[in-house]
């Protein structure tokens, strides 16, 4: 009944609609911490800004906890699961692209790997003709990999405890660093992400 900016809305005002009457009115159905979501859609999405890879996950993943929150008060005609189921195809397809890639690159390692055990004498002859550079980029790449497989691993232990704290806060100890919510949406990306890593190794 009192709006900011009237309909049709584009999504810039939309957002900027959400943001004046967020304490108001928003603020009241959603967490009020979820302002820093809104604020982060229109900065990346409403101001001309190139998105890369990287940050359009962060943004899927920041319009699928909004749409989350909103849920807990009404389906709105089943428009909002329609768009959840929207976004979080968008955001596995993502997810799987970038595995899809990582997994090259491990298949390509490992090759090399591989041959390299088989002619060292080939693998010492070649090395002396190598730039120092390349033995550099190569360790970093490696360093790289196992980064992500151990944030990975760390990642399926953070939101396993987050969900058996919420089912006995008594069998398991530590301290609950993120919402249950959050640990559900964790545990999709990480369901995305074996997907993905299973798909490649089958090919």
């Amino acid at each position: 009944q009192i709006l900011y900016l009237k309909p049709p809305w584009t999504l810039a005002n939309l957002l900027k609609c959400y943001k004046k009457h967020w304490m108001a009115v928003f603020g009241y159905i959603v967490p009020r911490t979820l302002l820093s979501t809104i604020e982060c859609l229109y900065k990346h999405l409403c101001t001309g800004k190139t998105v890369d890879s990287s940050t359009a996950g962060v943004l899927l993943q920041e319009s699928k906890k909004l749409l989350h929150a909103f849920s807990s008060r009404s389906d709105y005609n089943g428009v909002l699961p329609q768009a959840y189921a929207e976004v979080s195809k968008l955001h596995q397809t993502l997810t799987e692209q970038d595995l899809s890639e990582d997994i090259m690159v491990l298949s390509e390692n490992a090759v090399c790997e591989k041959m390299e055990a088989m002619a060292p004498n080939l693998q010492n002859c070649e090395e002396k003709k190598v730039h120092p550079s390349f033995h550099v980029a190569q360790e970093n790449r490696h360093q790289e990999i196992w980064s992500v497989l151990e944030g990975v691993w760390n990642t399926m232990n953070l939101y396993s405890i987050e969900i058996f704290q919420k089912l006995d806060p008594h069998a398991v100890t530590g301290t609950a660093k993120s919402s249950f919510e959050e640990a559900f949406l964790g545990l999709q990306k990480l369901l995305a992400a074996v997907n993905g890593i299973r798909e490649g190794i089958s090919r």
